[in-house]
């Protein structure tokens, strides 16, 4: 169990998110350490959105939001100044945050992936990744639609709260869906809980899932599309 990091860079990440999930909410005890095991998956993670959105602007892909006009996004946008205190918002208003969401916030920012392949028609219906929780973009309403939401769900909950931070699948292509895609709160261990189409998996699995697909994880059956995922995915980190 000793020395994380160093076994995590060496390749053992595996075992280094068993022992995580094994421990729970003791992940606590040596928190400094297990808070470098998930700055390192977040930095590896950024390496990827970076290579995915470089490889995706070279095509002509058009990143644009999930709305009729399709109107042009920003794939990535960098944690803000105001990053801190938004982790300290979430944990006020929903409890304590799990580790891997906290790197996210910190050294990643907000995804969005959704847009147009000018050679994959379909890539929308893709599934691409989306991962929002700082939410810049959209200012304090946010936080205000957030808060909103999280006070009717009290007072009548039904199962395990989720953080909304992805529109899901139908709603990325500009289609009605379902709820959106989330992250268990509260939760004191290392690596969240992920809720996406009706089931939940490990934060870092679901990454790991979706890098192993050049961020696109939904095969549409297109023949265009099995060359431009599997270039995206070319050599990006696992985590």
């Amino acid at each position: 169990m000793s020395d994380w990091l160093t076994r995590y860079q060496s390749g053992q990440r595996d075992a280094v998110w068993h022992e995580f999930r094994e421990l729970g909410a003791r992940v606590h005890d040596r928190a400094d350490e297990a808070r470098a095991v998930c700055d390192e998956m977040a930095r590896r993670a950024r390496h990827n959105v970076e290579l995915i959105v470089e490889r995706l602007t070279g095509d002509g892909y058009r990143f644009h939001h999930n709305d009729d006009d399709q109107t042009p996004a920003t794939p990535l946008v960098p944690p803000t100044d105001g990053a801190e205190d938004h982790l300290a918002w979430l944990r006020d208003t929903f409890g304590p945050l799990p580790l891997t969401l906290e790197s996210w916030v910190r050294l990643v920012g907000d995804v969005w992936l959704v847009g147009t392949h000018p050679r994959w028609g379909t890539s929308a219906s893709a599934d691409p990744l989306v991962v929002e929780v700082e939410a810049a973009k959209y200012g304090g309403q946010h936080r205000d639609h957030l808060a909103e939401e999280y006070e009717a769900w009290q007072e009548e909950p039904e199962g395990l709260y989720e953080l909304p931070v992805a529109p899901d699948q139908l709603h990325k292509e500009n289609t009605s869906g379902g709820a959106p895609y989330g992250i268990v709160l509260p939760d004191r261990c290392a690596d969240g809980l992920f809720a996406w189409d009706g089931g939940r998996m490990p934060f870092v699995s679901y990454l790991n899932r979706v890098f192993a697909d050049g961020g696109f994880p939904v095969h549409t059956g297109t023949d265009e599309e099995w060359e431009v995922r599997h270039r995206l995915a070319e050599d990006l980190l696992p985590l």
